[in-house]
């Protein structure tokens, strides 16, 4: 089983859970500006995802090789199982996003809202020569490298540096081997963003984004025009991971929703 977190609420009459999921090359560090603040209100499950800070070496099914978001997806319900949490409001970041909406598709009736925090629901050209590269150099060049130059093309900015940095010493804590079965992901990614942007899922969502999110803003401001049960917060000079670069707007817009569910 993935290693997890709990912070109970200081409040005991509040039984509602958030449960936290971070985005690849990440940890549950990162929502360290969130903890003090929703932990007065919620209980929090904060999650370390396959190889990712202290999942180290959880073993891979013997019938299933590879990671998959299904697979990865079940991991957040065994731990959501095991600690007998019937339902959840959910926040992801990056591809945490990707993580916590198939878990919302697989798994409804456990969720009950969505939070999506530097949310990625289309690649766009850029990223897709990326991701090209990336697959194509993975078994070539240094883990570290492909990830420099990633957290560095999403992350370009000035103001960003804190989230790139903080990234990047994040997965400077993963192996090669580690990193290679995590972009087997990047197969998987298109037609499943697709499949996202077609079909609208009937639980309260809300997508936090930067307005300097210039490889993922456009395709989500889109999509919540069509889907009813979504909606959007754009926050003023900010990156792609913004509970990191402006925690107390991210903190407070999404307290607000999680009232309203």
């Amino acid at each position: 089983m993935i290693h997890y977190t709990k912070y109970l609420s200081s409040k005991p009459k509040n039984k509602e859970w958030i449960t936290f999921v971070h985005g690849a090359g990440g940890s549950s560090t990162i929502w360290f500006k969130q903890i003090k603040y929703f932990s007065q209100y919620y209980n929090l499950l904060l999650l370390d995802l396959r190889g990712h800070g202290k999942s180290k070496a959880i073993p891979l099914n013997p019938f299933n090789k590879k990671y998959t978001f299904n697979s990865i997806t079940f991991d957040i319900l065994e731990v959501l199982d095991k600690e007998k949490i019937k339902k959840s409001h959910f926040v992801g970041i990056s591809l945490g996003t990707i993580l916590i909406r198939n878990f919302a598709e697989k798994y409804p009736s456990r969720v009950k809202s969505l939070i999506m925090g530097g949310a990625i629901l289309k690649l766009n050209l850029r990223s897709k020569i990326l991701m090209f590269l990336g697959n194509s150099t993975k078994s070539i060049l240094p883990y570290m490298w492909i990830y420099k130059l990633l957290a560095f093309i999403v992350m370009p900015n000035k103001n960003h540096k804190e989230s790139r940095v903080l990234f990047v010493n994040e997965a400077k804590k993963l192996y090669q081997k580690e990193f290679k079965k995590w972009f087997q992901l990047t197969s998987e990614i298109v037609p499943l963003l697709k499949i996202f942007r077609q079909m609208e899922i009937k639980i309260p969502t809300i997508y936090i984004m930067g307005d300097q999110d210039y490889m993922f803003l456009p395709s989500v401001a889109k999509v919540v025009t069509i889907h009813k049960s979504s909606k959007i917060k754009i926050i003023n000079n900010c990156g792609h991971v913004v509970n990191v670069e402006k925690p107390d707007i991210f903190n407070k817009s999404m307290i607000e929703f999680i009232k309203r569910t």
